[in-house]
């Protein structure tokens, strides 16, 4: 097959129907050479044996004809893959449980040591129909017979070199002996020693042989760090670098379409020019935000790799990888959107404690190491936005006529016999009231990274969005009641703004307004018990810092107000966040 006969489209494959919908949702381009040489051949069931380094996409390239020839009505192990360690194996059952999303039914199970083999044992027996797996523990699965191979149709051996480098490969013939005789087997292996050739030859039939070279390089002129996601969420630490870097313009890449909404809306939310890129954003609009873009209407685009593609602008000076990519393609691709024509870009890569192994590949495969980086701390954002708001008042005095504001300011002055300096103070707070020039240590300090035995505590603290509770569980005062409004610490509210907005909308006293407790996405208030059911729906619309309070009534539940709640839009960039009454959601 020639070089223009060869798929560059995922849809160019026979893949199931659902597999394929998966594989456009994560935001993959085009397969890589990988893919490309290897799924024709083990959807025809062939056996294959690959030559290919780890981050090349080979993950996918045993993964989606696997999912497209799985039969979901069987609960037996169907497909066994054997990776040399426990950290692969639960990086490769992930993936192919993001690829089959759309497969109802279906069931997959990462067995190695360390983990307690009572939920092992459970999950065999209510059913699997892959198992990713370390040759130790695969080999105690079966001699207890709780692992059964009968109908296994496949057998993928990920990175075969690595697992004979650690004394595994007699281990893998073991199992090799254990499977059924017509059965189809990958072998995937970086180096192709002679010991991997001799297992291929006795346990292969007629092969297909792929070879990939590695050719991966990167931009000289990127320099290219990365920060562990610990302490802070990622959302805060992203702006904590928007505030700081100092940037032209950037790309964001995240993993799904979903996302580059949302992660767009917070940074509208949080004052940044901002604006979502993905697939289903139709031509016209794409042409819009990208000449945007280009003549410095829009300073950021949030995109995935399928939105990004063919994306060229010259302002482009960072590349933000807000979720890492899944292959060092893929990582390669992004941050090439930068360094253009000679000029020093940025990449910058988000990396939690998991995905080391993924970090570790890019630098293998780019050869460069990618320097760690410190988020920027609470005084340097203070200094930045000092000298931002400097600027700003240079620029002023340089390009604006300002003869009736100084006879205002005059004016007033003398009405009130306040000082200059004063005045200029007030209006200085007036301007920078959403975002205070000193933001509030509790808010914006970042907590120390934690030690290595505690590292799943912040994991957790991620997925769930929030951080623990400075509050007590101390119930409200005698005659008031507890409420959830769905406005918290990372969209920038302070107390002051939730008694001013409530205290003006209710006609409150502020002294009848009771303990404000501020969380990440959300706070709690107490008001005084009876409050009319048409007030407290009044008060669910009212505005505060570009979101609707969606106030409830504490023992409602989450529901009203959490994560759950339906996403506030930001107000547009020219209101203000003062307590003056509800506010409209702007036209979309």
């Amino acid at each position: 097959m020639s070089n223009s006969e060869l798929p560059n489209r995922f849809a160019d494959f026979s893949l199931a129907a659902p597999v394929l919908q998966a594989v456009e949702e994560i935001g993959y381009e085009s397969p890589s050479p990988i893919q490309t040489a290897s799924i024709p051949s083990l959807l025809e069931g062939r056996d294959l044996l690959g030559q290919a380094q780890t981050g090349t996409g080979k993950t996918a390239a045993f993964a989606l004809p696997l999912l497209s020839r799985i039969d979901l009505t069987r609960l037996r192990p169907q497909a066994l893959v054997l990776t040399p360690t426990r950290e692969l194996a639960i990086q490769v059952a992930e993936a192919i449980q993001s690829y089959a999303r759309h497969l109802p039914g279906f069931h997959i199970l990462p067995v190695y040591g360390g983990q307690g083999m009572g939920s092992q044992l459970r999950q065999l027996s209510r059913g699997v129909q892959v198992v990713v797996g370390t040759p130790g523990r695969v080999m105690d699965h079966l001699r207890r017979e709780t692992l059964v191979l009968a109908d296994l149709t496949m057998l993928v051996l990920d990175e075969a070199d690595e697992m004979l480098r650690m004394g595994f490969i007699d281990d893998v013939e073991w199992i090799l002996g254990h499977t059924p005789a017509q059965r189809q087997v990958a072998l995937f292996s970086a180096t192709m020693p002679k010991v991997i050739r001799e297992v291929a030859h006795r346990h292969l039939n007629d092969p297909v042989e792929v070879r990939i070279a590695s050719k991966t390089t990167t931009v000289e002129t990127i320099r290219q760090r990365y920060w562990q996601v610990s302490g802070l969420h990622k959302l805060d630490a992203l702006t904590r670098i928007l505030e700081v870097e100092e940037f032209e313009a950037m790309i964001i890449f995240v993993r799904t379409k979903n996302e580059t909404v949302t992660l767009a809306e917070k940074l509208e939310a949080r004052g940044f020019s901002a604006a979502a890129l993905n697939g289903d954003i139709n031509q016209v609009q794409r042409e819009q935000t990208v000449e945007r873009l280009k003549r410095g209407a829009l300073d950021i685009v949030v995109a995935t790799d399928v939105a990004a593609r063919g994306l060229d602008v010259e302002r482009i000076s960072h590349v933000v990888n807000y979720d890492i990519p899944y292959d060092t393609e893929t990582y390669v691709h992004r941050i090439g959107r930068t360094g253009r024509a000679g000029r020093q870009g940025e990449a910058i890569l988000f990396v939690a404690p998991r995905e080391r192994r993924m970090l570790q590949t890019i630098e293998r495969a780019t050869r460069q190491a990618l320097a760690p980086m410190n988020i920027p701390s609470r005084e340097a954002v203070s200094d930045r936005r000092i000298s931002r708001f400097k600027q700003q008042i240079t620029e002023a005095l340089e390009s604006q006529e300002l003869d009736q504001f100084e006879e205002l300011v005059e004016a007033y002055q003398s009405e009130h016999d306040v000082g200059l300096a004063e005045v200029a103070a007030a209006l200085a707070w007036l301007v920078q009231r959403e975002r205070p020039l000193w933001p509030e240590a509790k808010d914006e300090e970042q907590p120390p990274p934690p030690p290595p035995a505690a590292e799943r505590a912040p994991r957790t603290r991620e997925r769930s969005g929030e951080r623990p509770a400075r509050s007590s569980s101390r119930p409200p005062d005698a005659g008031m009641e507890r409420y959830r409004i769905a406005v918290g610490r990372e969209h920038g509210v302070q107390p002051k703004h939730i008694v001013g907005a409530i205290a003006n909308e209710a006609e409150l006293q502020s002294r009848q307004i009771g303990r404000i407790d501020i969380h990440d996405t959300y706070s709690t208030v107490d008001l005084p018990v009876g409050l009319p059911k048409p007030l407290i729906q009044h008060l669910r619309n009212v505005w505060v810092c570009g979101r609707q309070l969606n106030l409830n009534p504490l023992t409602e539940g989450a529901g009203g107000a959490g994560e759950g709640a339906p996403r506030s839009r930001p107000r547009p960039a020219n209101r203000g966040p003062g307590p003056r009454g509800p506010r409209k959601p702007p036209r979309q």
